[in-house]
């Protein structure tokens, strides 16, 4: 499986089976959460086999089942740091989904146990990801927005390259906070592209827009011209 197939097949996952997730995949997970550390500058933690942080009233209420493995997206405070965060959580949520198992982004439906994550002064935990073996794939959520809706051309070309087109609807597949979709891809010339979050009552636009981008990568990298993609 690749990364864009991933994406498609990638649905939010709240019920999982009651079994243990195999050491190996473990190793796997923890050497993958290593490598986005080091290129992203977060300070992501892995919490195996801990069944306590999704035991509370909350958790019962979003209908979390049997979760007692998560993933802990502790990044730089600020909204930078939010964007990098959604960056890198989502590779994650990538390669999980091509491991055989199933994600959840949990923004506030869980028990903080500060005691179990390392924060330095100046990071701050952003949210969870849990994940396990799923009790079903999950359901895709209606698409609420169009290429039209989040794409805007600044650039002297007449329309869209395909790259941007195949960039921007990976973009639209991409996990939101209340599938909100609060993000905009501006293309300029030289194949520059400008990303925004916009304004959401919400939250969480930031990290949603991390995670946006990098969908973005996945689906415009299908085109030999992504290769000179910068962003603005």
């Amino acid at each position: 499986m690749t990364e864009l197939e991933a994406i498609k097949a990638r649905h939010s996952v709240r019920q999982y089976l009651d079994k243990p997730i195999e050491a190996e995949k473990i190793e796997a997970i923890q050497a993958c959460i290593d490598l986005c550390n080091r290129e992203g500058g977060v300070h992501i933690q892995l919490i195996a086999n801990e069944p306590k942080a999704f035991t509370s009233l909350m958790a019962k209420y979003g209908k979390f089942q049997n979760v007692s493995n998560y993933i802990a997206i502790v990044a730089p405070k600020g909204k930078p740091g939010s964007v990098t965060a959604g960056y890198w959580g989502e590779k994650l949520v990538l390669e999980l989904q091509m491991m055989g198992l199933r994600t959840c982004w949990v923004g506030a439906s869980y028990k903080k146990d500060m005691s179990l994550f390392q924060i330095g002064a100046e990071e701050e935990l952003k949210c969870v990801i849990s994940f396990g073996y799923g009790a079903n794939d999950g359901v895709q959520h209606s698409q609420k927005k169009t290429v039209a809706d989040v794409a805007v051309n600044k650039s002297s070309a007449a329309v869209f390259p395909d790259w941007f087109v195949n960039g921007v609807e990976a973009a639209l597949l991409a996990p939101t906070a209340v599938n909100q979709q609060k993000f905009e891809f501006i293309l300029h010339d030289d194949n520059r592209v400008e990303a925004i979050a916009k304004f959401s009552l919400i939250g969480y636009a930031h990290l949603d827009l991390g995670i946006a981008k990098y969908h973005f990568e996945v689906g415009a990298g299908q085109s030999p011209h992504c290769a000179s993609l910068v962003w603005c």
